[in-house]
């Protein structure tokens, strides 16, 4: 158990740093690292809410810290690719408000973003309904992670990196409106 907790905690820090070195830019690296803590999280409370009534087995064991794992990795690529969208529309459009860009980088990812959480979640929910009751509690958690782990990048870590970006931002803005 306490390798499990130790493994996730060591993703989550190394996802951290690699978001803090392709984006360099710290807004970027704390709302991943807290929308894939919020993964990982509402996960194992829905793994403990169902517990006793699924008609499967829902213990943590290592298929479970894999799912886990396998979910971190699955949201911080969708988190990548609209991170990576807001970049380049903050490049080409530097002088326009923050938030405006950042919600039409959203909506442009938007469409992809469902594109791909919806296929997979057929491909996995097939899995789930025709798979063998060892992998039921496998593909369950992975159920859960596509839905918790697509919302978790449109509506933590984006608003997170937003909020952070916005408070450097003013600051900036303050010190050269003091200094003329």
């Amino acid at each position: 158990k306490t390798s499990a907790i130790w493994s996730v905690v060591f993703a989550l820090v190394a996802i951290g740093l690699y978001i803090l070195i392709r984006f360099r830019n710290i807004a970027y690296s704390a709302g991943s690292v807290a929308a894939l803590t919020s993964d990982t999280l509402m996960i194992l409370g829905a793994y403990s809410l169902c517990w006793g009534w699924m008609p499967f087995s829902l213990e943590i064991d290592q298929a479970f810290i894999a799912a886990i794992l396998t979910v971190v990795g699955y949201s911080i690529n969708d988190t990548v690719v609209v991170f990576d969208r807001i970049r380049e529309t903050i490049a080409l459009y530097p002088k326009r408000d923050r938030y405006q860009v950042i919600n039409d980088a959203l909506n442009s990812t938007l469409c992809r973003t469902f594109n791909t959480s919806l296929t997979t979640l057929v491909v996995v929910l097939c899995i789930f309904i025709l798979g063998g009751s060892t992998i039921r509690s496998f593909t369950f958690a992975i159920l859960l992670g596509i839905i918790i782990g697509t919302y978790s990048t449109l509506f933590v870590a984006t608003p997170i990196a937003y909020e952070l970006q916005k408070k450097k931002i003013n600051k900036k803005a303050a010190a050269e409106k003091a200094g003329k």
